[in-house]
């Protein structure tokens, strides 16, 4: 299959998805709309006071990230390749009355629909792994930077992806050598959700992950790795002090990593 093809399998899988996310305990839609704020205490604290600054929030989902950054005091966009995210997106956005810009496309085209520079620029959690190739992605990021900007990445750590879902033997290589097509059943946020869909996903080292950044001329000012995980998407998972561990492997395994980046 061509990657355009891979992009089409996957805008279904997340169309099919948003439905059930919004509905999910997971998301927390209702206590969000009162005022809870759906980030995690890493990219807080990497990024600090963003107000008065300008975000681009890649592959936002619905947008709830996106407009957690706005109530902190950023002026954001966020970029998303299911038109249903980016519809239930604007639909939160316009019941929050937060001045927001969401934009339907593929992340590699970023710059054909949003022409403008960020002081910042943000992705997190379960993103990269939808992108076969990360040299379009890093160019996208350095073109989308103001000089001086940053770019923080925090996501699930590439080991995690190299076990099947109970972490009992190793079933992908940690390397990115072919994409990983899998059959889903429900989903993360919901698995009991009555939906089936097809999804391709690859697998990116931390080392291609830098390497994609320096060779747009970033700088990279901080890498970070943790052992545990902000969100409960294990299925033998175990509640920690800062968050959730996998059973029996607690504290032996990095579950989510962060890159921050700036550019000259």
């Amino acid at each position: 299959m061509s990657d355009d093809a891979f992009f089409e399998m996957n805008r279904q899988g997340w169309n099919a998805r948003t439905e059930y996310h919004l509905a999910s305990d997971f998301y927390d839609v209702e206590g969000f709309l009162r005022g809870e704020c759906a980030l995690t205490p890493i990219e807080k604290k990497i990024l600090g006071d963003v107000s008065g600054k300008s975000l681009l929030h890649l592959q936002c989902h619905f947008g709830q990230d996106t407009l957690s950054w706005a109530r902190r005091g950023a002026q954001v966009c966020g970029v998303d390749l299911s038109d249903k995210s980016i519809e239930a997106a604007k639909n939160l956005a316009q019941q929050l009355q937060i001045d927001a810009e969401f934009v339907c496309c593929n992340v590699y085209d970023t710059r054909k629909h949003v022409q403008k520079q960020f002081d910042i620029v943000f992705t997190s959690y379960g993103v990269i792994g939808w992108l076969p190739d990360l040299a379009p992605w890093a160019r996208v990021i350095a073109e989308s930077l103001k000089p001086g900007g940053t770019f923080l990445l925090v996501e699930f750590h590439p080991v995690v992806w190299m076990f099947n879902d109970e972490f009992s033997e190793v079933a992908w290589p940690y390397f990115n050598v072919a994409p990983i097509i899998e059959e889903n059943h429900g989903t993360y946020a919901d698995p009991n959700a009555p939906i089936h869909f097809q999804s391709a996903g690859w697998n990116h080292s931390i080392a291609e992950v830098v390497n994609a950044l320096l060779e747009q001329g970033l700088r990279i000012e901080l890498l970070d790795e943790y052992d545990y995980s902000p969100y409960p998407i294990f299925r033998n998972g175990v509640q920690s002090e800062n968050g959730w561990q996998v059973k029996d492997l607690e504290g032996k395994l990095p579950l989510v990593y962060a890159v921050r980046a700036v550019k000259s």
